[in-house]
C-alpha cells in the first residue's frame, strides 16, 4: 500500500502481464480523504489487446501512515463520461 498520495495507482499486472494498464491519473482532493480519477485500459485475454479507454474515480482513507481503497465508481464508457461533464458544467454554471 502507498503511504504517499502521489504513490496510488491502480496499474495491476499478473504473470508477467499488466492487466490494469494506467494512462493517466488526476489527484481531486489530498488528505486523510483522497479523491483520484483514473484513466486505464484493461487487458483482454482473448483478442491480446488492451480494451478501449475507461475511467474510474476512486476515494482513499489514509489509516497507520497507509492509503487503503474505501470506494469507487466506474465510469462504463467515454458516452457515460461526456454525460458527466455536461451536467456538472450545467450544475456549476448555474
Amino acid at each position: 500500500m502507498a503511504s504517499d498520495v502521489n504513490e496510488i495507482t491502480i496499474r495491476y499486472e499478473e504473470d508477467g502481464i499488466v492487466t490494469v494498464k494506467e494512462l493517466d491519473k488526476v489527484i481531486l482532493s489530498k488528505g486523510a480523504w483522497s479523491t483520484i480519477i483514473f484513466r486505464y485500459q484493461d487487458w483482454n485475454r482473448t483478442k491480446g489487446e488492451y480494451g478501449p479507454e475507461r475511467f474510474t474515480i476512486r476515494r482513499y482513507r489514509k489509516l497507520n501512515n497507509e492509503y487503503r481503497q474505501q470506494s469507487k465508481f466506474n465510469i462504463s464508457s467515454a458516452g457515460q463520461a461526456l454525460k458527466i461533464i455536461d451536467a456538472l458544467q450545467k450544475w456549476v454554471a448555474a
